[in-house]
């Protein structure tokens, strides 16, 4: 598995990514369905996720505008869940196809999509608060105080980086193993959310 899912180049390429698409670049080719199309796609969501969730906190743009940032968050987060939910998928096949389940391995209740999900997260969260710490239209106190939360960001990266990798190693053991959750969100099927299905006349 370590030789299938390098957890370096997920780092590496969540920050590229990040830096790339602020640069206005396009997502790399989706049309084949690889392991890395899933990580790229998940992060291409929390990436605009991130964007809109900064709109929505906005006092001087038109309620529309408000109301659009919410619903577009909505969708980024369900296509976010679902790039995750792939990504598990992949892993759960290539084990197995190596035939490295057993029937004595303990579950792990987090999914190695969760995980690459939350470094996503920590990505941009790296990111954008690295631009604080460049700003120079803020007071010094405010650089110390963004500094410091990026020792901070920087240490929890690592540690799950970590996590991942010995998560990895326990599944390609057959030590550990790992069922997909799904999500059936409810809220964002017309047919299963009241507000939806009983106002649609």
């Amino acid at each position: 598995m370590n030789s299938l899912i390098n957890v370096d180049k997920i780092k590496f390429n969540h920050k590229l990514w990040t830096s790339e698409w602020h640069n206005k670049h396009a997502l790399h080719n989706q049309s084949v369905s690889t392991f890395w199309t899933h990580v790229e796609l998940n992060h291409s969501h929390n990436f605009s996720l991130w964007h809109e969730e900064d709109i929505a906190r906005r006092d001087d743009v038109p309620l529309a505008r408000i109301r659009e940032a919410k619903r577009t968050i909505d969708t980024h987060n369900q296509a976010r869940n679902n790039a995750m939910e792939l990504i598990d998928d992949y892993i759960l096949c290539w084990l197995h196809e190596n035939s490295i389940f057993s029937n004595n391995m303990s579950l792990h209740s987090e999914t190695p999509g969760m995980i690459i999900d939350r470094l996503s997260i920590l990505s941009l969260k790296y990111y954008h608060m690295n631009e604080q710490v460049l700003r120079s239209d803020v007071s010094s106190e405010h650089i110390d105080s963004c500094s410091s939360r990026l020792v901070v960001i920087s240490e929890q990266q690592s540690d799950l980086h970590k996590c991942l990798k010995y998560l990895l190693a326990e599944l390609t053991s057959g030590e550990k193993g790992f069922k997909i959750y799904r999500q059936f969100k409810m809220y964002n099927d017309p047919t299963l959310n009241p507000q939806l299905y009983e106002n649609s006349n």
